[in-house]
């Protein structure tokens, strides 16, 4: 059970029903992660404006939704990896094969590879050694605007990880266990 009360939609007043309308609009549903996050309104309304943001970026949904999978990997966050493996199959089209690989940070396509490494190296350093990291990611093909948008998603991701890990927020997807270490 969560450790914030989850809103419920169809009884939330104010700016709480104000931003699950949007994220119902936006998302075509209100996870359970949009219920509890939306004890603060500005949160969902962060997270949907830089989620969105990121939509229309050079990054395409699969590679987003792969990099989401290594960051809840790498957080055990059980919430987010069970919710991007979801989407990430339904969504993205992602095979079971991508969606594991995603999360050890692999990829056959020699691009992905050089974003998941880079999103690995982010992660791993929480930003540090950014010289040889974008050094790496440039000589792999990775462009200047992919890279500045892997440490977007990285920190959008690590937003939710770190909040679903917190309160505890309860799956409403086919739940994904991260690997013990």
């Amino acid at each position: 059970m969560s450790r914030l009360p989850q809103i419920d939609p169809a009884t939330a007043t104010g700016k709480a029903a104000d931003q699950l309308k949007e994220t119902q609009k936006a998302l075509g549903s209100v996870p359970n992660l949009f219920k509890v996050l939306v004890n603060s309104p500005a949160a969902v309304k962060g997270y949907l404006g830089m989620n969105g943001a990121l939509s229309t970026g050079a990054l395409p949904f699969p590679v987003r939704e792969r990099i989401s999978i290594l960051s809840a990997e790498f957080n055990d966050c059980t919430y987010c990896l069970s919710a991007h493996t979801f989407t990430g199959g339904k969504f993205a089209k992602l095979s079971e094969a991508e969606l594991a690989a995603a999360r050890e940070g692999k990829s056959e396509d020699p691009h992905v590879q050089a974003v998941l490494t880079l999103t690995r190296s982010v992660l791993e350093g929480r930003g540090q050694g950014g010289e040889a990291a974008v050094a790496a990611a440039r000589e792999a093909g990775v462009t200047d605007a992919e890279i500045a948008e892997v440490v977007a998603n990285v920190a959008l991701n690590i937003m939710t990880n770190y909040f679903n890990e917190l309160v505890d927020t309860e799956v409403d997807f086919p739940q994904v266990t991260p690997h013990e270490r």
